[in-house]
């Protein structure tokens, strides 16, 4: 069975990202678009354009050219827009980084994406240059100013204006993000214009944000596809006006619910527990808060219901993947129809089917399966990946997800489980492959697995079943593992084990091990 999305299909225009996003910036006048949430700093839709047309030139001056990939490693901050706009005008791509990682991964992930370029904030002016230095990358441009590298400041004063590129919607990239997918080390997700553009459009069809009213609480990070299509695309798109914060802190953002009268919010589901128990609620005035939209992982229904009634708005939930520029399920209607622990229904121009995991038959309604999804919002596919690719999208087009899921007999999915081995701790993803290779170089550690167990307040953790082949304790392999990685990443557990369980091709059964902790607990 084939489950299809209950909206019409959708036209999608066959525009670039940029000019299909700032389509209606100019006539929006001086509502401002984005407003540093630390310092008060705005940009106005009526500077907007301007902005990144010169930081386009600035950037073609310096020798950024169509095909080309810029990196940004930056926390949120009000020119993070400007530049993948900058960028994405002249045809490059960006590749975004998470700010936390250590320079060994990040040197990983922009050698393998080929980067010329960098942009990162003061704070973070250090690594850069080392990063950019062991690269051999042409320049690295600051968010501010810091020794070593160019202001971004500099960008908007280029002598010539920007060039006109052709670019070719569907086959142009945009965006690099990398992802895990549903297994392996993480790999850079090829995303072009049209996908971008698809998904905004599908979203927007669900009827989150009101064209030119709403003002959206933007602390989740643009490095995160979620952050940088839902808030920052789709926000700019309908004129919304978004408070960026460089990193969430409850308080921080309560006040700025206040202050500035958010109205949506896009959050995670460790951000939903906080909003149900902190007693901080009750020194804030939420009142202007309409809705909470709640991805990167399950939500339980329970929850969801607790917060809204805490809150006083409407809790959504929605599902989606890197792989799928995100947006593939959400809530319908505004304000949506929501169903407890409801990922909602398919977004337009979207198809899904549930297929048994043994058997590869197609599921019906109430019946729990992997998703395979197929849209026009599915990646090109896995940048110097072609297995991993073939592996993830079939020759019909259908991206296989990972995830367990089934729909009712309304077209509301539920997600339920997770057949891929990604780990999502507070919706970031972290590949167990990726641990265990560190593990693994340990001298005293002679075979090892990683897998997520359950936590109340991350969502998942990762724990670590190690086999020595020579003393070592626990607390010395966390701290080995964690030198070497983000905090995101680090083992919260480690349990010694006399084998590593494994099917006769030599895969790890993970959930054999997720059963041990089981037990164990």
């Amino acid at each position: 069975m084939i489950v299809r999305s209950p909206y019409p299909d959708l036209d999608i225009p066959e525009a670039s990202l940029t000019d299909f996003v700032l389509e209606r910036a100019a006539e929006r006048g001086d509502r401002a678009a984005l407003i540093d949430g630390v310092t008060g700093r705005t940009i106005t839709y009526a500077e907007l354009p301007g902005l990144v047309s010169r930081a386009a030139a600035g950037l073609a001056a310096r020798g950024i050219r169509k095909g080309d990939v810029c990196a940004i490693y930056s926390p949120n901050t009000i020119e993070y827009a400007i530049a993948v706009h900058a960028v994405a005008t002249l045809g490059a791509a960006v590749t975004t980084v998470n700010p936390f990682y250590t320079v060994d991964e990040i040197c990983t992930q922009l050698a393998d994406a080929r980067a010329t370029m960098m942009f990162t904030a003061p704070a973070l002016a250090e690594p850069a240059r080392t990063i950019a230095k062991r690269l051999g990358m042409r320049e690295v441009i600051t968010f501010g100013e810091a020794e070593g590298t160019t202001p971004f400041s500099a960008l908007l004063e280029a002598a010539e204006p920007a060039p006109r590129i052709a670019i070719d919607p569907a086959r142009d990239l945009i965006a690099l993000p990398y992802s895990s997918g549903t297994t392996g080390l993480p790999k850079g997700v090829m995303l072009s214009h049209r996908n971008l553009v698809a998904n905004v459009l599908q979203l927007d069809a669900t009827g989150p944000i009101r064209d030119g009213e709403d003002t959206i609480l933007g602390f989740l990070p643009f490095f995160h596809i979620y952050g940088l299509l839902v808030i920052m695309q789709h926000g700019l798109y309908r004129g919304g006006t978004i408070v960026v914060m460089p990193r969430f802190e409850l308080e921080a953002a309560l006040a700025l619910i206040q202050k500035h009268r958010v109205s949506v919010a896009y959050v995670v589901p460790p951000v939903v527990l906080l909003l149900t128990n902190s007693p901080l609620l009750a020194q804030h005035d939420l009142s202007s808060i309409r809705m909470l939209f709640s991805g990167a992982a399950p939500l339980g229904g329970d929850v969801a219901g607790r917060c809204a009634e805490r809150v006083d708005c409407v809790v959504a939930q929605g599902y989606g993947m890197t792989e799928s520029s995100p947006v593939t399920h959400a809530c319908p209607g505004n304000p949506p129809r929501i169903k407890a622990g409801s990922v909602g229904v398919c977004v337009p121009n979207t198809e899904v089917r549930i297929v048994d995991v043994a058997t590869g038959a197609s599921l019906g309604p109430n019946e729990s399966g992997e998703l395979w999804i197929r849209g026009p919002q599915v990646m090109m596919g896995y940048l110097n990946c072609p297995d991993a690719t073939r592996d993830t999208v079939d020759e019909e087009g259908w991206l296989h997800t990972g995830d367990i899921g089934y729909v009712d007999d309304e077209g509301f999915f539920f997600i339920v489980d997770r057949l891929k081995e990604l780990i999502k701790y507070k919706g970031l993803q972290i590949a167990p492959a990726e641990l265990e290779a560190i593990l693994l170089a340990h001298p005293c550690i002679g075979d090892a697995a990683v897998v997520g167990i359950a936590d109340q307040e991350a969502g998942e953790v990762p724990k670590a079943f190690v086999v020595l082949k020579a003393p070592v304790s626990t607390d010395e392999i966390q701290e080995f593992v964690g030198s070497r990685v983000a905090h995101h990443k680090r083992l919260r557990q480690v349990e010694i084990v006399d084998q590593i369980p494994k099917s006769p091709s030599g895969k790890i059964l993970r959930r054999m091990l997720r059963d041990r902790d089981k037990v164990s607990r």
